[in-house]
């Protein structure tokens, strides 16, 4: 038996970090955390903040494993992530075995590495470091913080809302955004405003002058005068502009700093579509090792960074790339440095980088699944970009006389002169708005030439209320307000959706009926919790925590007092009808009492306030409710024969049995599409197109719920020439158009629907 112990949280990290070591070293998973505060009240004392701990059941075995594996080592060497969370993994293990007399006599270290490779690994075993209590501190006080809110606030939101609903420390300030955003949108005023455009035969030109005065966004606000303005100058021009003035600038653009976690989850939302959770998933994947040219290496750097930096090694591999592959024209003089703006530099020492630069993305992508590959390619190429030397372009503005030098329009243009970084890597911007002139040419032009005018335009334009959040938008926002780490971020978007206080729809967060009366009920009564600057001035003092500049009891003393006397004090005086219902100022046509907006358990609709007495209701859209539900003509329950109803749900209206809760035959208004495909699990049923909740198209097999066989894509009845599988799927993105893919994820086969038609036309 090996004689040192080496503990890492997953099997497949084991496996990678196995390769590297030798005989003497046995390498095993604890497969995330090994213990959690106990899932009742009293797990953490309010009175010296001692917290009680219960082996996770999931994980038992997993910890008996190691136990037993431990009793045959003579050297335990705790290995798990370079965080707070890894810290406290660690720490955990560490205190359960210590505590049952498993460690006596024996060594004990604590090995940390930022990258999974062959040379990381034998270096951290060489440099082992004791644990870092300050870190287990700082994770300890999170979870207590995080323990303590969710137990006092959630049930008082049942109390006073509806049950099965929670609230978070972190997740309440995002929802306040969300929310806030809703309202900004709900409220806002659209503008009228018009602009005048001269098309020349090469290039548009805009009015930015007119009889002298210069023109705001708001000069001409309607179509008398737009028409107005653009006849004067189709008479004061007569067909032809002058160039005024040639005004010829060069400017640089540097490129984007490497990937932290939040940046790399914005990149990857905007560039590739993923979620948070996807991108930390498959960056996880990466990270862990996947087998290149027979040996099993980890891809990239750890990818739970607030950190800019890369190191002298890092720097020097990719130096020594741009100089060979792109030339020494587009290195340097000297490596560029970031600055960190995260105040917790113990978190993490690098950023999030490849752990070879030499590993080009097309070299590997063969043995990568789709999303590695697509994400290791925006990983390496930013990285590579940020050594690069900046872009040189070219800017151009041309001024044009309509007539006389009171009337101007301007023309604006740019040339890359040299693309420096941008050959490689370009960042995306979040809701960019159109019409750019980075790409536009303009033909060469000097002072006194005359234009052909082809056309003077008037065109209209409304401005635009704010747009909603996106992942990438609301990941920025939160990380400029300074609230949630790194490790957060995706698990704060996931519990808001799970919850379903948001809803994604088109990848824009939408707040829920519920979401709204939660946040108003927080944001009302608990202002100072869901307050930006209070939240993240916590997430820095668990930094100093983490850091060991403060301690963490008196942080939790100071939470805690006056967050239970508020608790305390809004169970007595709040009333469930305060949070769940606002009076409206329009009488009920029933009875004469004022209407209430109110969430019930369908959604948010207008009631009367004196009900019971009164049962007038009608949806936000006007609809009046009924008391007697429609029944469905000439049919009847295909279960029990009673009349069906057509009845009004969470999610809209369905077809149910009228001898409910007897018998609980459901279906929808919309009856199902058949799509002809035989089910390729089953093979009895056949695939049918139907809508889901949320008005979402997809295939299921008929045989439901017997068969739960489902896809996203329209079935196509033709069986994958890779793995064999009886249908592939038809998928249309704007990146590549509409292609026929292999629905099962392992196989990855995909071709262009017209290639595929060529195919079998030949």
């Amino acid at each position: 038996m090996a004689s040192k112990l080496v503990i890492v949280e997953s099997p497949a990290k084991a496996k990678t970090i196995n390769k590297y070591l030798g005989e003497d070293y046995y390498v095993l998973a604890s497969y995330g955390h090994v213990r959690d505060l106990l899932p009742k009240e009293g797990a953490v004392d309010t009175e010296n903040f001692t917290m009680k701990y219960q082996v996770i059941e999931k994980n038992q075995r997993h910890v008996d494993a190691i136990r037993k594996a431990m009793k045959k080592a003579d050297t335990l060497l705790l290995a798990t992530d370079p965080d707070r969370e890894g810290e406290a993994i660690s720490w955990h293990l560490y205190d359960l075995l210590e505590k049952e007399g498993t460690l006596k006599g024996k060594k004990c270290a604590r090995v940390v590495f930022h990258e999974i490779t062959k040379r990381a690994i034998q270096e951290a075993i060489e440099h082992p470091r004791e644990l870092s209590m300050d870190l287990v501190n700082a994770q300890q006080s999170r979870r207590a913080l995080d323990y303590l809110v969710g137990f006092n606030l959630s049930p008082l939101l049942w109390k006073k809302v509806r049950r099965g609903l929670s609230a978070g420390r972190v997740q309440s300030p995002a929802l306040r955004m969300i929310v806030e955003r809703e309202l900004e949108i709900e409220k806002f005023e659209s503008r009228e405003y018009w602009s005048i455009e001269a098309d020349t035969p090469d290039f548009v030109a805009k009015l930015t002058r007119f009889q002298g005065e210069k023109l705001s966004q708001f000069s001409i606000t309607n179509t008398e005068q737009a028409n107005s303005v653009r006849t004067d100058l189709v008479a004061a021009s007569a067909g032809k502009l002058t160039v005024a003035k040639v005004e010829k600038k060069q400017r640089k653009r540097n490129p984007a700093a490497p990937f932290t976690t939040s940046t790399l989850q914005q990149e990857a939302s905007r560039k590739l579509g993923f979620s948070a959770q996807r991108t930390m998933r498959t960056a996880q994947q990466l990270y862990e090792g996947i087998e290149v040219n027979g040996e099993t290496i980890g891809l990239i750097t750890y990818m739970r960074t607030d950190s800019v930096t890369l190191s002298q090694d890092a720097l020097a591999d990719i130096r020594e790339l741009i100089s060979s592959r792109y030339g020494a024209e587009n290195l340097p003089e000297k490596p560029r440095l970031f600055k960190t703006k995260a105040k917790n530099a113990q978190e993490a020492h690098e950023a999030v980088r490849p752990t070879t630069a030499n590993l080009h993305p097309d070299e590997i992508k063969g043995t990568l699944s789709k999303d590695q590959a697509r994400l290791y390619d925006l990983i390496w190429k930013r990285s590579i970009a940020c050594q690069m030397v900046h872009a040189t372009i070219h800017t151009v503005g041309i001024d044009l006389i309509a007539g006389d030098a009171d009337n101007l329009f301007r023309a604006t243009g740019s040339t890359i002169a040299k693309p420096g970084f941008m050959a490689v890597y370009q960042e995306s911007v979040d809701d960019a708005k159109g019409d750019s002139d980075e790409n536009r040419l303009l033909p060469p032009m000097k002072e006194g030439d005359v234009i052909d005018l082809n056309e003077v335009r008037a065109e209209q334009h409304f401005t635009e209320p704010p747009p909603r959040y996106t992942e990438a938008s609301l990941v920025k926002t939160l990380e400029e307000h300074g609230i949630g780490r790194p490790s957060t971020y995706a698990s704060i978007i996931s519990t808001l959706t799970s919850r379903e206080y948001v809803e994604l729809e088109k990848r824009r967060f939408t707040p829920t009926d519920v979401g709204r009366v939660v946040n108003k009920f927080l944001t009302e009564h608990f202002t100072t919790y869901v307050d930006y600057d209070f939240t993240a001035k916590l997430e820095d003092e668990l930094d100093e925590v983490s850091r060991g500049e403060k301690e963490w009891i008196p942080l939790m003393k100071r939470f805690w007092g006056p967050f239970k006397e508020l608790v305390d004090e809004k169970e007595k005086s709040v009333s469930r009808k305060d949070v769940t219902q606002e009076v409206l100022d329009e009488k009920c046509p029933k009875c004469g009492e004022l209407l209430s907006k109110r969430l019930g358990r369908r959604g948010t609709f207008i009631g009367c306030s004196g009900y019971p007495e009164c049962d007038y209701t009608r949806s936000l859209d006007g609809e009046e409710g009924s008391s007697t539900p429609e029944v469905v003509e000439d049919r009847t329950c295909p279960s029990c024969d009673a009349p069906l109803f057509i009845r009004q749900g969470r999610y809209g209206k369905f077809i149910g049995c009228s001898a409910y809760p007897k018998c609980k035959h459901i279906e929808p208004i919309e009856k199902p599409t058949e799509t002809g495909v035989a089910c390729p699990e089953c093979s009895k049923g056949q695939m049918l197109m139907r809508k889901s909740r949320y008005g979402k198209i997809f295939y299921s097999c008929s045989s439901y719920p017997d068969c739960k066989y489902a896809v996203w894509n329209e079935p196509v009845d033709e069986a994958c020439p890779d793995c064999n599988w009886p249908i592939l799927t038809l998928k249309t993105t704007k990146r590549k158009g509409a292609e026929k893919i292999c629905p099962q994820k392992e196989c990855g086969y995909s071709v262009p629907v017209d290639e595929s038609k060529d195919e079998e036309s030949s």
